[in-house]
């Protein structure tokens, strides 16, 4: 296929992204015809997994407007994806807000460099090139340093990343890695796939599709989800389902009911 100008050079388009797919779930054009396939196999035996995506957009959302009103002004979004409507430092200057801090992260280049045209000239904003996975390498980027003081509380965003982190990998050291480093004050705001029942057929055949994809999916359990904070307090209503936490009337209930992912916002004492 011809490769789209946007496109960088290294990336493989016949290769779907984790990034990329979820793009597509949110409406974006900034997707490869291997993503959308892989997508719309997904959507062919779960239709909800879109309305989920959104759901944790919209999660995002509230928790970010939430930790803006408690004076919180520098975020630093971990797997932050293609950028779409609704990107924290939009947030910020939608409440008003004009000495917020962002640092978008991300090891998609297709990300990265969306993020790096879109916010040419932006104040306050850097991207980073990074894994979240090792918190150390991240925070050492120059960018981060410069940007973000760390004497100060930094809202760290893990939306709809840690389920792709494998128990072997140790996901509740990466988020004591992040928060560690945060001043008394910082946030984790954390969502993830996972329920607290048995798996629809529908459901664990989405599940078995990301499990034999690139980048597999691990569910996790909402006592799971609290076991990755540590030491640290979840903000009410605790962890719950996505769409119920601290609800404003954006949020997307489940259309049958079932939620299918957690969230939960903490804070570092």
């Amino acid at each position: 296929m011809d490769r789209p100008s946007w496109a960088p050079a290294d990336v493989d388009l016949d290769r779907p992204s984790v990034a990329r797919v979820y793009d597509y779930y949110l409406g974006g054009s900034h997707n490869f015809a291997a993503d959308r396939a892989f997508a719309e196999q997904v959507l062919k035996v779960m239709p909800a997994v879109a309305g989920l995506a959104r759901s944790n957009r919209a999660f995002l959302r509230r928790a970010v407007r939430e930790l803006a009103a408690q004076g919180v002004r520098q975020f630093l979004d971990l797997g932050s994806g293609i950028p779409t409507v609704g990107n924290v430092h939009e947030l910020l200057t939608d409440a008003g807000i004009t000495d917020g801090r962002v640092v978008y992260v991300d090891h998609d280049p297709v990300a990265v460099a969306h993020s790096r045209a879109i916010l040419a000239g932006v104040p306050g904003t850097a991207v980073v090139a990074g894994d979240l996975r090792s918190p150390a390498e991240v925070l050492a980027q120059p960018e981060i340093q410069d940007l973000l003081d760390f004497s100060r509380p930094i809202a760290f965003l893990l939306v709809a990343v840690l389920h792709f982190v494998p128990d072997e990998l140790r996901p509740a050291d990466i988020v004591a890695g992040y928060a560690t480093a945060g001043a008394p004050g910082s946030h984790v705001v954390l969502s993830h796939a996972g329920i607290d029942r048995p798996l629809t057929p529908a459901e664990e055949k989405a599940w078995e599709m990301y499990r034999k994809s690139p980048t597999p999916l691990v569910l996790r359990t909402k006592e799971q989800v609290a076991a990755l904070l540590g030491d640290l307090t979840p903000l009410p209503p605790g962890v719950v389902a996505t769409h119920l936490w601290r609800p404003d009337g954006d949020e997307e209930s489940p259309p049958d009911g079932n939620a299918v992912g957690s969230a939960v916002v903490a804070r570092k004492d």
